[in-house]
């Protein structure tokens, strides 16, 4: 029997083409690190709305919070924080916790303003230090910074 060599190289290629529709796609990462606080409530929100966005658009998506924006994640901050057109963080941080968004907080920035493990407190929140923010932005597809 004569196997046409066009013929094993079609099968290959079919072969490969199923193969490829059969892998689980990976969603796409975002990055937002955000270094602006309810002294800005603005960019705050819009900060907290793009990653709403990402969501909903299919994206994985990590918060890193620094610097003025680690007491965001604080109730009584979040529920006072509304930005000139960006919406209310509130409504955004559930948005992003339903859709499974995380938040880093800067563990020094944290510290020196008072942040607890009570203000994080059945959150999906966790204090980090600088070397995560170097590998959540390694691993991301895309990095925004507010």
């Amino acid at each position: 029997m004569k196997i046409c060599l066009t013929t094993v190289c079609l099968f290959l290629i079919i072969g490969q083409t199923i193969a490829q529709q059969n892998q689980p796609l990976t969603r796409k990462k975002i990055l937002i690190h955000l270094t602006q606080g309810p002294e800005n409530p603005t960019v705050a929100a819009l900060a907290f709305l793009v990653a709403k966005t990402a969501l909903e658009e299919g994206y994985a998506v990590n918060l890193f919070l620094a610097g003025d924006a680690v007491p965001l994640l604080r109730d009584q901050v979040m529920d006072n924080v509304t930005g000139l057109g960006t919406g209310k963080l509130r409504e955004h941080y559930d948005a992003i916790v339903k859709g499974g968004g995380k938040f880093y907080l800067s563990g020094m920035s944290s510290k020196a303003r008072g942040i607890t493990e009570a203000d994080i407190q059945g959150k999906p929140a966790e204090f980090a230090m600088p070397k995560v923010l170097l590998q959540l932005s390694l691993e991301s597809d895309r990095m925004f910074v507010y």
